[in-house]
Order: structure tokens, then C-alpha cells, then sequence
């Protein structure tokens, strides 16, 4: 009972996602029953012909209606598959927009569980079998069925002997069906599994070359990737031999009941009790009413697919999303307040009990040794993770309050560790910081990022386009185009972390000064390990032993 209520779950769930497309399904179902329909005429209308040869009839009118059905057949056919092709790409998008956007707005914390590779795979190839389900499996399962009633009815029509030996195979199918779902689906789940232990590990591979060529681990990379392809093979050949095993048994019940309603037509024509033509219905008839059967019982493994990458889909959409307090106060200026905050990751506590307080406009360099908890400080402030006591809150120069949560990330402009530029242009780089900033505001960031000089000296200036991570820049050159957008967003608290350990003294000192010539001046954090920071900064937190002190800066 329990499971069955997790099927009509999870069915609930994917047939919500195709509730906009729900006429165009509706209209594709009612399409395949008028070709099912005619299709099952051209069978009357080959009776008709074969018939009225044997009388020595006129039949130039029903070969050429003949010929007209089955033109018709084939081009609606062919017109309900382009339909269905694009349905399906709708649907599949649909699913995986909507994820992607919950994803997108979810914990941080939560969806960095989940290897990147593996969410690239559920978004993909699981989104694309639950999108063939809905479009093409669910319809099929109604469409045959609908086939069978009436092919049986026709036949029966004809021949209660032989409607009832075609049907027969039934209880053949549905049994084999049944003990094959169950394995199936375990299969199906190793099978996408394995898909996204491959993928995961093509991703890391292509995003870390640099690290594999440099270690000279091309060989092992190689080998690893075919010791993954070997895995997975190994899931889809099992997957394949059970269905191949099912799908046989099925067949063979089939070839016994087209061998008796073949034998037995034989019979009744030698006898003088039925027509050549009506021969020619029953054997059509015959494989007509398995046909649904059988199709049915291969649309089990698809149902299977269906679910299974269902519930993997839905694992990630159930992912909560962050809370978004919206922030009420004046942010022209803001500080930060940290109030008896303790945080570890699992059972590692990295942070126990600290409170200290940054008024607006202030500059605080974060030092510590590496490891100790500096990174883990600005993603409890960006709320990216969440403490296990205590509380973040902003405040202005009123004393206005507002709470540590995503909402705030909005007057936070934040400058992470390593190149994170993405592929486009320097323009498009630029405009992530600010979508609305004008030409002369990303001038003026970029020469408060001692940027300007050296993209100006570039063949297409800022709409240079640059690689993945950057490529085609130098890493201090990132960083420059990674503060200079972090400079575009104008916000009232700028954090820094390790922003400048790829620049000269020089440079950095200028990236600094920059800063400081912003009006209103930020509330600047910045993690650094160069104590040379330390004389543009008004104060500093010291991370030890999972504490943190703060003192002021003479300078």
C-alpha cells in the first residue's frame, strides 16, 4: 500500500508538470485513436477486395479508398511524430527550468551535497525520460488499450473463438510483466546511477585538465573513465537482458496464439465456412489484438524509466528553499553583528561562541591560518550556511536592524577565492555584478579595479570574449575583472576573499586604494594572509582555536 502510494505520488508529480501541455497531449491521444481507427478499417476493406476478386467484382472504388486510408495513415502518423518531438523538447525544458529555478533559489548547503555531474545528469537525461513518459508512455498505455477493446470487439465480431484465444495471452503478458518491473527498477536506478558517475567524473576531468596533464595522469584519466563506462555498461546490459527476457517470453505466447488462429482458419476455409477474405481478417485481426498486448507490456520498462528518474528529479526540487527576509531598513550604509555564533560542519566544530561587531564604513582585514574557519566566516555572513547557534544580524547608523538571511545578499558584493569569470565576454562578466550599470559606471569600476589599462589595450576592449575560468586572461587580470564587477554592484558591504593573493604589491595596493575612493564608502572584509593589507583596514579579526578576537587599527 505504501508503495502504491508513493507511484500515485510521484505520477501526481510528473503529470503537474505536463498540465500545460495537457490539450496538446489530449489532441496527440485523440489523433493516434483516428489512425488506430482507420488503420482497423483498411482491415475491413482488405476483406472487401480480397472478397470481391474471388466474386469477380468491380473494385477500382475500394482499392482507391483503400489507397487513400493508408496514404492518410502514413502522413498523420508522420505529423503526430513531428508533435510529439516537440512536446516532448517542450516538456523536458519545462521540467528542467523549474528545477533549475529551484535549485538556483535553494540552500546553498543542500544542493553542494550532491555532485554537480549528477545534478547535470538528473537535469538531462532523467528530465528527458520523465518528459518521454509523459508524452509518449502515459498516451501509449491509454491509446493501446483503447486499441485493444476495440480490435477485440471487431475480431469478436467475426469470431468469438478466436477473440478469445487472442486474449489468451493476457495473463502471459501481465505475469511476465509483474516479475520483471520489480528488478527492472532497481536496474533502471543503477543504470542512472552509473550515468551520473560517468558524467561527474568527464565534468571534474575537463574543469581540472590543467591539474591532470600537469600530474601527467592522462593514462589513469583514461583508464578511470573506462573503468566507468565498463560499470555502467554493465548496469544497461543487465537492464537489457531482463527486458530482452520478458519481452521473448511474451513473444513466444504470441507465435502460439498466431499459430492456432492461423490453424484454425485454415480449418474453417477447407471446410467451405468462411471466405478467403475472411481469412485474411482473421490473421490480421489476430496479431491486432495481441499487438496491444504486447506493446503494453513493453511500455513497463518505460514506466519504470519513468518513475525512477521521477523520483530523482524530485529528490532535488524537494530541496528547501533558502528563507528571504526583505530587507526593510536603510542600507545606504550597513554593518554587521555577530551574536554568540557557533558553526561546524557534521560533527567538526569550526567556529564556538563568537561575537564581535563591524560598524558602517569600516575596513577589517580577517586573518588566521589556513583552514582555520576564515572562508566559513563569510558564508555564515552571506548566508550560505546556516549557524548552529547564535545569530548574524545588519545594522545601520539609525541602529536599524535586519536579519542575517538571503535577503541580504542583495547590499553585498562579493569577491570569492579563484578565477570565477565565465565564459563570454568581459562585458557580460561585468554586468553579473549590475545589469542596469551604465557604460560609464563599468569604466569607472574598472579603473577603480586597475583594469581599465589593460583591457583597453585588448583587440575588442571589454567585449573581448574570454574561455571558461577566465582563459586568455592572466589569474591576476580575473581578478581584476572579478573585483571591478564586485565594485559595479555599488553595495554597501564588500567582502574579500583572498581577492588579491594573484596580484603584484603594487597593483594590489592600488585595487585597494580603489576601494577606498568609493562614495558611500563600503563596509569592507577582507581575508587575507599579506599583513601589508592591514594598514588601509580600521580593524582586525584574528581567528584561533575556534574563537575570534577584534581589535582596532591605529592607521
Amino acid at each position: 500500500m505504501k508503495k502504491i502510494k508513493q507511484y500515485i505520488f510521484v505520477l501526481k508529480w510528473v503529470l503537474g508538470h505536463a498540465k500545460e501541455y495537457r490539450w496538446h497531449i489530449i489532441f496527440m491521444l485523440v489523433f493516434g485513436l483516428a489512425v488506430s481507427g482507420a488503420s482497423l478499417y483498411t482491415v475491413i476493406l482488405s476483406k472487401r477486395i480480397i472478397d470481391g476478386a474471388s466474386e469477380g467484382m468491380t473494385l477500382t472504388g475500394i482499392i482507391i479508398m483503400y489507397i487513400a486510408f493508408m496514404l492518410g495513415i502514413q502522413i498523420f502518423s508522420a505529423g503526430a511524430s513531428l508533435l510529439a518531438t516537440i512536446i516532448n523538447e517542450k516538456v523536458s525544458f519545462g521540467i528542467r527550468k523549474n528545477v533549475y529555478n529551484k535549485i538556483i533559489r535553494a540552500s546553498w548547503q543542500d544542493v553542494t551535497k550532491y555532485h554537480s555531474g549528477d545534478i547535470v545528469t538528473r537535469l538531462t537525461s532523467d528530465a528527458g525520460n520523465v518528459a518521454d513518459g509523459v508524452i509518449n508512455t502515459l498516451p501509449a498505455i491509454v491509446q493501446l488499450s483503447i486499441e485493444l477493446v476495440l480490435v477485440f470487439f471487431t475480431l469478436f465480431y467475426y469470431s468469438h473463438f478466436l477473440a478469445l484465444l487472442g486474449l489468451i495471452v493476457a495473463p502471459v503478458a501481465v505475469g511476465v510483466s509483474w516479475l520483471f518491473a520489480r528488478r527492472l527498477k532497481g536496474l533502471q536506478k543503477k543504470v542512472q546511477e552509473s550515468e551520473s558517475a560517468y558524467h561527474s567524473f568527464l565534468q571534474e576531468s575537463i574543469a581540472n585538465l590543467l591539474i591532470v596533464k600537469s600530474f601527467t595522469n592522462e593514462d589513469y584519466s583514461v583508464n578511470k573513465l573506462s573503468e566507468l563506462r565498463s560499470e555502467r555498461f554493465k548496469w544497461v546490459f543487465r537492464r537489457s537482458k531482463f527486458g530482452l527476457l520478458g519481452t521473448t517470453s511474451i513473444g513466444l505466447a504470441f507465435q502460439i496464439g498466431y499459430l492456432s488462429a492461423f490453424t484454425y482458419g485454415a480449418v474453417q476455409i477447407s471446410k467451405n465456412l468462411i471466405s478467403y477474405g475472411t481469412m485474411s481478417v482473421f490473421i490480421t485481426l489476430i496479431n491486432r489484438v495481441q499487438s496491444p498486448i504486447f506493446g503494453l507490456s513493453q511500455q513497463i520498462p518505460k514506466i519504470v524509466a519513468l518513475f525512477t528518474s521521477a523520483e530523482r528529479i524530485m529528490a532535488l526540487s524537494e530541496i528547501p528553499p533558502e528563507e528571504k527576509t526583505e530587507v526593510t531598513i536603510d542600507t545606504t550604509e550597513l554593518g554587521i553583528r555577530v551574536e554568540n555564533l557557533s558553526f561546524g560542519y557534521d560533527k567538526d566544530t569550526v567556529l564556538e561562541n563568537v561575537s564581535f561587531s563591524i560598524t558602517p564604513g569600516e575596513s577589517t582585514a580577517v586573518i588566521g591560518e589556513s583552514g582555520i574557519g576564515k572562508t566559513t566566516l563569510i558564508r555564515l555572513i552571506l548566508s550560505f550556511v546556516k549557524p548552529n547557534e547564535g545569530s548574524i544580524t545588519f545594522f545601520n547608523s539609525k541602529n536599524e536592524e535586519c536579519p542575517g538571511d538571503a535577503g541580504i545578499r542583495k547590499y553585498i558584493a562579493y569577491v570569492p577565492q579563484g578565477n570565477t569569470l565565465f565564459s563570454g565576454t568581459i562585458r557580460e562578466n561585468l554586468l553579473t555584478g549590475r545589469y542596469d550599470a551604465t557604460e560609464d559606471d563599468i569604466y569607472d569600476a574598472l579603473k577603480l579595479a586597475s583594469a581599465y589599462d589593460f583591457i583597453s589595450e585588448l583587440p575588442k576592449g571589454i567585449d573581448t570574449v574570454i574561455g571558461e575560468k577566465g582563459l586568455g586572461l592572466s589569474e591576476g587580470q580575473a581578478q581584476r575583472i572579478a573585483i571591478a564587477r564586485a565594485f559595479l554592484r555599488k553595495s554597501p558591504i564588500l567582502i574579500f576573499d583572498e581577492a588579491t593573493s594573484a596580484l603584484d604589491e603594487g597593483t594590489e595596493q592600488k585595487v585597494i586604494q580603489g576601494f577606498s575612493q568609493l562614495n558611500p564608502r563600503p563596509t569592507c572584509l577582507i581575508i587575507t594572509h599579506r599583513k601589508s593589507i592591514l594598514k588601509y583596514c580600521t580593524s582586525e579579526i584574528k581567528i584561533e582555536d575556534k574563537k575570534i578576537s577584534i581589535q582596532a587599527l591605529n592607521n
